[in-house]
């Protein structure tokens, strides 16, 4: 677990670094380009679009391992507009919160304790 937390914060930091010089430099202006390149058929938009589609998976994985909860959605939004550094800032958090049990850690705690009960049964 200690390799895949050193790697989030990898990812955390280089994104974070990336971004901050992106906007000191183009401003926040993002949505007229993202969805420009989008909309001109290539493979900036391709690109795009991939990791649009990972940005809602990433958030429904999100929403999903709180149940739905109110908090749920709230972290699958934020986890959607957020990107790596919202899901990677995430994962670290939950990835301690676990201790080790990446079952815990992928379907969260309430599950776990259900496929754990399940499997004894």
């Amino acid at each position: 677990m200690t390799a895949f937390r050193t790697l989030l914060a990898a990812m955390f930091v280089a994104i974070t670094a990336y971004t901050s010089v992106t906007i000191s430099r183009h401003g926040w202006n993002l949505m007229p380009v993202f969805f420009g390149d989008m909309a001109t058929m290539a493979w900036p938009g391709q690109f795009n679009l991939d990791f649009m589609c990972f940005l809602i998976l990433s958030g429904l994985w999100m929403a999903w391992r709180h149940e739905f909860s109110p908090t749920g959605l709230a972290l699958g939004l934020l986890g959607f507009v957020g990107g790596t550094p919202v899901l990677s800032a995430y994962l670290f958090i939950v990835s301690r919160q676990a201790d080790g049990d990446w079952a815990a850690l992928l379907l969260g705690p309430a599950r776990a304790q259900r496929a754990s009960q399940a499997r004894r049964a």
